[in-house]
């Protein structure tokens, strides 16, 4: 086996994969920003249901784009796809948590006691 040839499939095989992680990653936020109620969004002072329905719809879009149709790398809009979905999930998604808790008096900076 030619070097180059080897080297161009470990490479390929190295891009599918970080594309699909990242599709999990987008599909993982938008089927949870599905299910909290539009109110929670407000309740948290984050933007509306709607806005982060399509950020994260846009996003999965790209994913599903970039992985199905053999992208050879994730670019500036997987990229900017994966960020958005990273952002939900670690900023506005446990901001809903909270909100949909009510805000149980009994937590600790380190959980509840």
């Amino acid at each position: 086996m030619d070097g180059k040839l080897l080297i161009a499939f470990v490479t390929s095989g190295v891009y599918l994969i970080l594309g699909l992680v990242a599709l999990a990653l987008e599909v993982w936020a938008f089927a949870d920003c599905l299910r909290h109620r539009p109110t929670l969004f407000v309740a948290a002072s984050k933007r509306t249901k709607t806005f982060w329905t399509a950020l994260t719809g846009i996003a999965f879009a790209i994913g599903a784009l970039t992985v199905f149709t053999g992208g050879s790398g994730l670019g500036l809009f997987g990229i900017a796809a994966v960020t958005a979905a990273c952002v939900y999930l670690a900023d506005v998604r446990p901001a809903l948590r909270e909100a949909g808790s009510g805000g149980n008096r009994n937590v600790g900076p380190y959980g509840p006691w």
